[in-house]
């Protein structure tokens, strides 16, 4: 199988593309992107792949206005660490949506289900007759298939009324020989910086972490923390003042300050608003 990756952060891209091999040694990496447009580029020049691996959250914008740019005729599995764009997905070439941090047997079942739709759809054009009949019957079965068979394992799990482990409350800190633990209330927020993760204590202290945000939203209350875009995952009392901004989106001063404007997107205000107690 002939895969596109689009995946604008390293490591997780790294990770995909050793549990590809892992699960199906056969599969052909043919492309690697990590922008809207470097995307829109490589489909218009190069043969549709069988199938996409597709981030939502590019450095250039999301990955839907790819769709807006350029036919994509291959299936998409979207991979992301929001689960609010579930329904968005399935309106483009989604069949399926997985959250990060990547999972080996979820992949397994994405797969599956990608083989399976295309036994459905194979067996239902060879049964039927050829014409208008012949591919009405092929996609009955194909939604048939997809509701009773796939559906349900698309969509994000339905959260826990209680959490399957506790969230994390203190993170261990090496500092040269030095071991220390950092408690969640002593951190304001936690950033990206040259793709690497730091803590930003309430007392205004740095100290590097062997997390990635992904990882960390996966770890953290959502009561107390909440992801603001790809670089921060702040603290409530963190937030200092909130001002709207261009298009909907909001822009946010932290306390204590962080190095580069932090602005929520459009996307994202509405849940932001809602946590912060609208």
């Amino acid at each position: 199988m002939t895969i596109l990756i689009i995946e604008d952060e390293e490591a997780t891209a790294r990770k995909l593309q050793r549990l590809l091999v892992d699960i199906a040694p056969s599969t052909q990496i043919v492309g690697m992107t990590v922008s809207v447009e470097e995307s829109v580029e490589w489909l218009r020049v190069n043969p549709q792949p069988e199938l996409i691996f597709m981030d939502i959250e590019l450095a250039d914008g999301q990955s839907f206005e790819i769709f807006n740019q350029v036919t994509v005729k291959s299936p998409v599995i979207f991979t992301t660490a929001y689960d609010e764009f579930a329904i968005k997905a399935f309106k483009v070439n989604s069949i399926d949506y997985l959250l990060k941090p990547l999972k080996e047997d979820e992949l397994r079942q994405a797969l599956r289900k990608l083989q399976g739709l295309k036994q459905v759809l194979t067996q239902g054009a060879a049964g039927a007759e050829p014409g208008i009949g012949g591919l009405e019957e092929s996609l009955t079965n194909l939604l048939q298939h997809i509701q009773t068979a796939s559906f349900s394992n698309s969509l994000p799990p339905a959260p826990s009324p209680l959490p399957i482990a506790p969230f994390k409350d203190r993170f261990l800190i090496k500092q040269g020989q030095r071991l220390f633990s950092v408690s969640v209330d002593e951190i304001a927020y936690f950033f990206t910086r040259n793709k690497m993760s730091f803590i930003k204590t309430r007392s205004n202290h740095e100290w590097l972490l062997d997390y990635t945000l992904d990882e960390l939203a996966q770890l953290l209350d959502p009561g107390r923390f909440f992801r603001l875009n790809r670089q921060v995952i702040v603290e409530l009392r963190a937030v200092d003042k909130v001002h709207l901004y261009f298009n909907g989106k909001l822009k946010l001063t932290l306390q204590p300050a962080f190095e580069v404007e932090v602005v929520v997107s459009r996307e994202k205000a509405g849940d932001l608003k809602r946590w912060l107690g609208e």
